[in-house]
């Protein structure tokens, strides 16, 4: 799937945690009818079978509503499912190394938190960034804060799209506005929202208003 910055609007970032009244692939299927313009499937603990099968089905879903996913951090995951691309952070496989061995239509996602680590990502191949943590994050506390003047600074620098992450809500979305981004990341205000479907349609109303779109 070509990558465009409009893939940006409404990114979804999955979380095992609320899992229970129903399903992953039933969460995300809601997210999709919601609206979501992007999907990262975050796995951290599923053993590499279940991770590989389960991005397969997922991908398979999104595909079926025109919008692409990515796999956090396992570039292997990604390349074997027929994921649309991955996102690594800092501690994760280089972004020059994924490009190297991936065709450029796979997209690549880079976390950043400086202007430096903004501009380091685009030179090595980086499609999109992503910047924050812009709120306090209930999915990782230990995330470092940026303020609003950082992230407008993060994402000017560069000429790649970026979205905004960490402790975006309905409630505190409209900050944001100014800040210079393509879109926001969610993972809460989703998937651990009682009705996600009519959550993420609200949330991407506000974010259009944010965003300029």
């Amino acid at each position: 799937m070509k990558f465009s910055k409009d893939m940006l609007l409404l990114y979804a970032v999955t979380d095992r945690s609320w899992v229970g009244r129903q399903t992953l692939y039933e969460q995300v299927e809601d997210a999709l009818k919601g609206g979501v313009t992007i999907v990262q499937l975050r796995e951290k603990h599923l053993p590499r079978e279940e991770f590989l099968a389960e991005a397969i089905q997922l991908r398979e879903l999104c595909h079926r509503y025109q919008v692409p996913l990515i796999i956090n951090d396992n570039v292997e995951v990604a390349l074997e499912s027929g994921a649309d691309g991955v996102h690594v952070g800092a501690r994760d496989a280089s972004v020059a190394e994924i490009r190297r061995r991936v065709g450029a239509d796979f997209i690549i996602g880079a976390t950043a938190k400086t202007v430096e680590q903004a501009q380091a990502a685009q030179v090595a191949g980086a499609d999109y960034l992503g910047v924050g943590a812009v709120f306090p994050s209930p999915t990782k506390t230990n995330a470092i804060r940026i303020t609003g003047e950082q992230l407008k600074e993060i994402c000017t620098s560069v000429s790649i799209p970026a979205v905004a992450i960490g402790g975006i809500s309905l409630q505190n979305a409209v900050k944001l506005q100014g800040g210079g981004m393509a879109g926001i990341a969610v993972v809460s205000a989703i998937f651990g929202a009682e009705n996600i479907r009519e959550n993420t349609i609200r949330l991407k109303e506000i974010v259009r208003q944010v965003v300029g779109v």
